[in-house]
C-alpha cells in the first residue's frame, strides 16, 4: 500500500537527519528523480519537514541573537516555499499517474489533495519520532514520560487512520469513484507585486 511505503520513507529521512542532528548538514536523497520519482519526492518532502522541525526549536530559544533569529526566520520562510513546492510536485505526479482515468458521473472530490494528506503525514511522523524520545526520555519524570507516552498512543492511531485515509482516497481515484482537482499555491507575502512593503521597495 502506498502509506506503507511512504510511512517508511520518512521513518528513514527522520532516523538519517538525526545521525548528525544539524540542520546545516549536507542532503542527499537515495532516490534518484528520473527512475524513482515518487520516493525522490517523499524523502525530499520529509527532509525538510525535518529540517524546519528543528528551525522552530531553535528560534524559540529567549535568548537567540536577534540578528541570528532573523536570519533563521527567513530559513523558515524559504523553507515553506520549498515545502509547497515540493507538494505541489507530488500532486503533479499523481495528477499524471491518474490523468486516463475517466471519473464516474457521480464522482466526488476530496477536501484536499493527495499530496496535502501526504504533507500532514510526514509532519505525524515527526511528532511520533519526537514524542516516542520524550516518552523514554530518561531524565524525565515518569509524570512527563507517562503524559507523552498516553500523546504517543494517541498519534500512532492517528498515522493508522490517516495512513488508511490516504490509501482510500488514492483508490478512489484510480477508480474513478473520485477526481483530483488541484489548485496552485497562491502565497502573496513573496511576490514583489502582491506584498505592498516589497512593491514599495522597488
Amino acid at each position: 500500500m502506498f502509506s506503507d511505503k511512504a510511512n517508511h520513507i520518512f521513518q528513514e529521512v527522520i532516523e538519517k537527519y538525526h545521525e548528525k542532528d544539524d540542520v546545516y548538514q549536507d542532503f542527499h536523497n537515495p532516490y534518484d528523480a528520473e527512475s524513482d520519482l515518487l520516493e525522490h519526492l517523499l524523502y525530499r518532502k520529509c527532509w525538510i519537514d525535518t529540517v524546519q522541525w528543528h528551525y522552530e526549536d531553535i528560534i524559540r530559544d529567549q535568548d537567540i541573537d536577534p540578528v541570528a533569529a532573523l536570519d533563521l526566520k527567513r530559513k523558515i520562510d524559504a523553507s515553506n516555499q520549498d515545502r509547497t513546492d515540493t507538494v505541489e510536485y507530488i500532486d503533479s505526479y499523481f495528477l499524471k499517474k491518474y490523468g486516463d482515468v475517466k471519473p464516474d458521473t457521480d464522482a466526488t472530490i476530496n477536501s484536499e489533495s493527495p499530496a496535502w494528506a501526504i504533507d500532514r503525514l510526514s509532519i505525524l511522523a515527526l511528532k511520533i519520532y519526537h514524542m516516542n524520545e520524550e516518552a523514554n526520555r530518561e531524565d524525565a519524570s515518569q509524570q512527563h514520560q507517562m503524559a507523552c507516552k498516553a500523546k504517543l498512543d494517541v498519534l500512532l492511531e492517528q498515522r493508522t487512520d490517516l495512513s488508511t485515509a490516504i490509501n482510500q482516497l488514492l483508490e478512489d481515484i484510480s477508480e474513478g469513484r473520485k477526481y483530483m482537482k488541484v489548485y496552485k499555491q497562491m502565497k502573496m507575502y513573496n511576490d514583489e507585486e502582491l506584498n505592498p512593503v516589497l512593491r514599495n521597495k522597488r
